[in-house]
Protein backbone atom coordinates (compact mmCIF):
# COMPACT_ATOMS: atom_id res chain seq x y z
CA UNK A 1 0.00 0.00 0.00
CA UNK A 2 1.53 3.29 -1.27
CA UNK A 3 1.54 6.03 1.40
CA UNK A 4 -0.70 8.88 1.55
CA UNK A 5 0.23 12.35 0.24
CA UNK A 6 0.94 14.26 2.85
CA UNK A 7 -1.59 17.71 3.42
CA UNK A 8 1.80 20.24 3.32
CA UNK A 9 3.46 18.61 0.60
CA UNK A 10 3.50 22.05 -1.25
CA UNK A 11 5.68 24.82 1.13
CA UNK A 12 3.04 27.78 1.86
CA UNK A 13 6.22 29.63 1.50
CA UNK A 14 6.94 28.26 -1.77
CA UNK A 15 7.28 31.19 -4.67
CA UNK A 16 5.40 29.33 -7.35
CA UNK A 17 1.74 30.47 -6.44
CA UNK A 18 2.74 33.79 -7.48
CA UNK A 19 5.15 32.74 -10.32
CA UNK A 20 4.40 33.97 -14.07
CA UNK A 21 4.33 30.76 -15.97
CA UNK A 22 3.26 32.49 -18.87
CA UNK A 23 3.54 30.60 -21.30
CA UNK A 24 1.10 28.10 -20.07
CA UNK A 25 -1.83 30.44 -20.55
CA UNK A 26 -3.39 30.33 -23.72
CA UNK A 27 -2.36 33.23 -25.93
CA UNK A 28 0.59 34.83 -23.82
CA UNK A 29 2.95 32.41 -25.32
CA UNK A 30 1.90 33.78 -28.66
CA UNK A 31 2.03 37.43 -27.79
CA UNK A 32 5.58 37.04 -26.76
CA UNK A 33 6.52 35.54 -29.55
CA UNK A 34 5.08 37.69 -31.82
CA UNK A 35 7.30 40.31 -29.91
CA UNK A 36 9.97 38.21 -30.27
CA UNK A 37 11.85 40.54 -32.95
CA UNK A 38 10.81 43.55 -31.57
CA UNK A 39 8.26 46.38 -30.48
CA UNK A 40 4.21 45.85 -32.22
CA UNK A 41 1.47 48.20 -31.96
CA UNK A 42 -1.77 46.76 -30.60
CA UNK A 43 -3.42 46.44 -34.48
CA UNK A 44 0.07 44.54 -35.48
CA UNK A 45 -0.53 42.02 -32.75
CA UNK A 46 -4.52 41.26 -33.49
CA UNK A 47 -3.06 40.17 -37.35
CA UNK A 48 -1.44 36.96 -36.61
CA UNK A 49 -3.78 36.82 -33.02
CA UNK A 50 -6.67 36.83 -34.82
CA UNK A 51 -8.53 33.99 -33.19
CA UNK A 52 -8.47 35.90 -29.67
CA UNK A 53 -11.02 38.93 -28.95
CA UNK A 54 -9.57 42.64 -28.46
CA UNK A 55 -10.59 42.30 -24.76
CA UNK A 56 -8.46 39.08 -24.13
CA UNK A 57 -5.69 39.90 -26.05
CA UNK A 58 -5.71 43.36 -23.67
CA UNK A 59 -6.17 41.00 -20.60
CA UNK A 60 -3.34 39.28 -21.44
CA UNK A 61 -0.37 42.28 -22.19
CA UNK A 62 -1.77 43.63 -19.02
CA UNK A 63 -0.92 40.68 -17.07
CA UNK A 64 2.37 39.85 -19.38
CA UNK A 65 3.49 43.46 -18.11
CA UNK A 66 2.47 43.28 -14.82
CA UNK A 67 4.58 40.72 -14.49
CA UNK A 68 7.34 42.50 -16.23
CA UNK A 69 7.50 40.45 -19.38
CA UNK A 70 6.46 42.67 -21.69
CA UNK A 71 6.49 47.14 -21.36
CA UNK A 72 4.57 49.20 -22.28
CA UNK A 73 4.97 52.45 -24.07
CA UNK A 74 2.46 55.27 -25.18
CA UNK A 75 4.36 58.23 -27.62
CA UNK A 76 2.70 61.49 -27.35
CA UNK A 77 1.70 61.73 -30.84
CA UNK A 78 -1.57 62.62 -33.24
CA UNK A 79 -3.15 59.82 -33.50
CA UNK A 80 -1.46 58.39 -29.74
CA UNK A 81 0.74 55.42 -30.50
CA UNK A 82 1.10 52.67 -28.41
CA UNK A 83 3.96 49.60 -28.19
CA UNK A 84 4.51 46.57 -26.39
CA UNK A 85 7.89 45.32 -26.50
CA UNK A 86 9.55 42.45 -24.42
CA UNK A 87 11.58 42.33 -21.67
CA UNK A 88 14.94 40.89 -20.80
CA UNK A 89 13.18 38.88 -18.45
CA UNK A 90 10.09 37.86 -21.15
CA UNK A 91 13.32 37.22 -23.52
CA UNK A 92 14.39 34.38 -20.71
CA UNK A 93 11.01 32.39 -21.57
CA UNK A 94 12.66 31.69 -25.18
CA UNK A 95 14.33 28.52 -24.06
CA UNK A 96 11.82 27.11 -22.14
CA UNK A 97 9.01 28.05 -24.90
CA UNK A 98 11.61 26.82 -27.76
CA UNK A 99 11.68 23.43 -25.64
CA UNK A 100 8.39 22.76 -25.33
CA UNK A 101 7.95 23.56 -28.91
CA UNK A 102 10.27 20.63 -30.15
CA UNK A 103 8.74 17.92 -27.26
CA UNK A 104 5.46 19.03 -29.07
CA UNK A 105 7.22 18.56 -32.43
CA UNK A 106 8.20 15.12 -31.01
CA UNK A 107 5.41 13.94 -29.14
CA UNK A 108 1.98 15.30 -30.50
CA UNK A 109 1.01 12.41 -32.50
CA UNK A 110 1.41 10.46 -29.54
CA UNK A 111 -0.88 12.98 -27.39
CA UNK A 112 -3.30 12.97 -30.15
CA UNK A 113 -3.71 9.50 -29.93
CA UNK A 114 -3.77 9.23 -26.50
CA UNK A 115 -6.91 11.76 -26.65
CA UNK A 116 -8.96 9.79 -29.37
CA UNK A 117 -8.24 6.68 -27.64
CA UNK A 118 -9.87 8.62 -24.21
CA UNK A 119 -12.72 9.37 -26.36
CA UNK A 120 -13.64 6.48 -27.46
CA UNK A 121 -13.69 4.79 -24.21
CA UNK A 122 -16.03 7.28 -23.48
CA UNK A 123 -14.00 8.92 -20.50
Amino acid sequence: MREALPRDLFDPACPSSVMPFRIGDKWAGMVLTCLRDGPRRFSELRVPMHRVSAKVLAETLRALERDGMVTRSEYDEVPPRVEYAITPLGRSLFPAMDACRRWADDHLGELLAAREAYAERGA
